[in-house]
């Protein structure tokens, strides 16, 4: 019996209509489930590994090559493919379409902006490429992913901000100069300060620093002094230590003397220095060497096709999934009196601080025995 064409264009239609369905629920899914690596068991495998270009010395300083040492120490035959992310979205997006195509297998990245990362995140999942975001919470199906608290190194700055400010801090004044808006820990770090600062001293000017860039903390900072008046700021909440050389370099080309109290984060060797010689008051240390190990971890287990569930102290979630595989570490306030903290930890040596410039300072601190 010869088929009736008006049957068999429906079953066609039929048939077409369901293949665009399940084309479609897939691409749907593709953005809910995080990424599956293909097992690789002890083999050898490659890691790509991006990070931010931001104003911070830490990644190339620190997070580069700690995760490269662990991975080594956990993968022999595993190599990690380093690019030095861009300083935009744009670019950070083509560095990880080349890492993708040269073959990777894991793909640990520091977002330059979260939402922006999104696309790349969805290229690995659909190449199979599991990913760890690393400090930032990216956009995406996810595998896994390793930081800091935000609102804790906050509220470790806004403590210290008050602390410094002493009994008089609600008659005070101080200017806020938070992180950039496109990285959602700034708001973390922001809304862990205000928890603390909120009602118990004068936000006199707050302003966003885009891309974290001390050059615009520096002309945000010059904007505050004009309008509040030099003799009227009494301290700085600098969201990293980027943003406080910025404002202490505003605040030093005013002629503000003596300087308040500034904020920072992340321990720069130069804001060690500023501390040290009274210029910055504070900043929040973070173990980089466990982000690291948690990070190069996971990428290894991963590589291997195995649950990171172990390796995991708890789950976050972004917009695309829930329950994300997580390690979120807790930061450390430093101050003057706490400088050995980091020599202790092998972060700097006493000789790398205390350069004949700060050989004076370093004895007052009682760094030089």
């Amino acid at each position: 019996m010869k088929p009736h064409p008006a049957r068999t264009g429906a079953l066609l239609a039929g048939a077409m209509l369901m293949l665009v369905l399940t084309a479609c629920g897939q691409a749907k899914l593709s953005d809910r489930q995080p990424n599956r690596s293909r097992p690789h068991h002890d083999g050898g495998f490659t890691i790509g590994l991006l990070l931010p270009s931001r104003q911070a010395t830490r990644w190339q300083q620190f997070d580069r090559p700690l995760i490269n040492s662990r991975v080594h120490a956990l993968c022999r035959t595993c190599t990690v493919r380093y690019v030095a992310g861009g300083a935009d979205a744009a670019a950070q997006q083509r560095q990880a379409q080349s890492l993708l195509s040269s073959g990777i297998d894991v793909l640990i990245i520091g977002s330059v902006d979260s939402r922006a990362a999104r696309p790349a995140v969805r290229e690995a999942a659909a190449a199979q490429v599991p990913v760890i975001a690393y400090d930032q919470l990216a956009e995406g199906p996810i595998s896994g992913y390793v930081s800091f608290s935000g609102k804790q190194v906050g509220k470790l700055q806004g403590k210290a901000l008050l602390k410094a400010l002493g009994p008089e801090a609600p008659r005070r004044s101080i200017v806020m100069l938070n992180g950039s808006p496109n990285d959602p820990n700034s708001s973390d770090f922001k809304n862990g300060a205000l928890s603390v600062l909120r009602g118990r001293v004068k936000i006199a000017k707050e302003y966003d620093v885009l891309n974290w860039n001390p050059s615009i903390a520096y002309t945000d900072m010059a904007a505050a002094i004009s309008a509040v008046g030099p003799d009227r700021i009494d301290g700085v909440y600098a969201a990293n230590d980027g943003l406080a050389f910025g404002a202490v370099a505003a605040m030093k080309a005013s002629s503000i003397r003596p300087l308040p109290p500034v904020t920072g984060q992340d321990a720069d060797l130069d804001a060690v220095r500023r501390i040290i010689t009274g210029e910055q008051y504070m900043t929040v240390y973070k173990s980089f060497s466990r982000e690291a190990r948690a990070a190069a971890e996971m990428a290894v287990a991963l590589g291997r096709g195995k649950s990171i569930a172990d390796i995991a102290t708890g789950t976050v979630s972004n917009s695309s999934l829930q329950d994300i595989p997580s390690v979120v570490l807790e930061p450390v306030a430093l101050t003057a009196s706490d400088i050995e903290t980091v020599i202790k930890d092998g972060v700097y040596t006493t000789d790398q601080i205390c350069t004949p410039e700060f050989r004076s300072a370093c004895a007052r601190a009682g760094l030089l025995g």
